[in-house]
């Protein structure tokens, strides 16, 4: 019986999987803080499908990257529930969480994650079995779409952010670029518990978010050490 959650960015999702059956799922988009909505969505599925804590085996969580307050939400409630339960803990990137919305693709899949300031959280994978051809990254979003256009092979954009690149997508890419639809452009926890199955269960203290970049709190600390050095 595994619990999946995923709060890395707006959408809010979470399912309860149990012997590769999907009992219970459930996707929000509702811009909600997930501090407020999270832990009440996860005991409300676990009333609705019947399932008391015990019950449970395994968590998995989304580790990142995207809100850093996501992010770290989601990871919370992740080790908290499997250090209380004393069960395992596993996490899966963000990113193929949404990649996996395109398994199957006959190319490659892009998963995008609006930065700002025409930057994006983005990788890019294998259509076929979501092997990572562009590690997970925080990058300018135009300078790595230059190096997805090298590969010279369709890409599959997903990503509840896409409208806001997409025109640099089709000016870079033209015909190679595809976009998924938009139901399937949001993180489904079901997806995130399948992945889970190839990845091998984390120490609980020591798990940590994988932001990809570094806080606006540690880029202004370099910044005045910066200027105290001169």
């Amino acid at each position: 019986m595994i619990l999946g959650i995923d709060t890395s960015n707006s959408p809010l999702a979470i399912a309860l999987v149990k012997d590769d059956t999907v009992l219970i799922e459930e996707t929000q988009n509702l811009k909600i803080n997930h501090s407020l909505t999270a832990m009440p969505a996860v005991e409300e599925l676990m009333k609705k499908a019947k399932i008391a804590p015990g019950d449970l085996t395994q968590i998995v969580a989304a580790e990142g990257p995207g809100s850093y307050t996501g992010v770290r939400i989601g990871l919370t409630i992740a080790k908290t529930l499997a250090w209380s339960l004393k069960i395992p803990l596993v996490t899966v990137s963000s990113l193929k969480v949404l990649a996996a919305n395109g398994q199957g693709f006959e190319g490659m899949v892009c998963p995008v994650m609006d930065a700002r300031r025409g930057t994006a959280f983005t990788a890019l994978y294998n259509g076929h079995n979501l092997e990572a051809v562009i590690s997970d990254q925080h990058s300018d979003f135009k300078t790595f779409l230059e190096q997805v256009l090298i590969h010279e092979k369709p890409v599959l954009f997903t990503g509840i952010d896409l409208e806001i690149h997409r025109p640099l997508i089709e000016e870079i890419l033209g015909d190679l670029a595809y976009f998924s639809s938009f139901p399937n452009r949001l993180p489904k926890a079901s997806n995130l518990i399948a992945l889970a199955a190839a990845e091998e269960a984390k120490e609980v203290h020591h798990t940590v978010p994988e932001y990809r970049r570094i806080t606006e709190a540690e880029a202004n600390l370099t910044k005045t050490g910066e200027g105290k050095s001169r």
